[in-house]
């Protein structure tokens, strides 16, 4: 294949992967908080049990779409861009090992707030598998096409 048309996917790859799974994210993120087990009812639940165990755990969160559970994860979106570009970037160079590599720097590096909020932790998974997926698929369609 051509080499400009293969650097001309390759850009326009990554370039889907890093914008286009930001709207995948969300759409995934919003998906989980309309669930039935997104945090809703279980607050409900704790607070007629024990109202004081309530304040300021999960009702304050109420899923990952919370403002609790954004609050604890600042600087997510501009995570999630790096991440989804390298993610791409290893699948197109066919180096699957950078992938855990991304995704162990991710979770050392998300470690103290996880942590120190546990109730954050449900966004973060779906926001890092919702990602990774994208990421991945986008590489592996651009291989696809690459390889036709």
């Amino acid at each position: 294949m051509n080499p400009a048309l293969t650097a001309l996917v390759a850009v326009l790859a990554l370039a889907l992967s890093s914008a286009g799974g930001s709207f995948v994210v969300t759409a995934v993120l919003r998906a989980a908080s309309r669930s039935t087990d997104a945090g809703h009812e279980h607050a409900e639940a704790a607070a007629a049990a024990d109202p004081s165990e309530v304040a300021g755990t999960r009702s304050e969160s109420d899923g990952p779409e919370g403002a609790r559970a954004r609050a604890a994860l600042r600087g997510g979106m501009w995570i999630g861009l790096l991440e989804r570009i390298a993610v791409t970037g290893c699948v197109l160079i066919g180096a699957p090992s950078g992938v855990a590599v991304v995704v162990a720097v991710k979770g050392l590096g998300r470690y103290p707030e996880l942590r120190e909020n546990p109730g954050v932790s449900e966004r973060f998974v779906i926001g890092s598998l919702a990602s990774l997926l994208w990421a991945a698929f986008v590489g592996w369609v651009a291989i696809s096409v690459l390889g036709s």
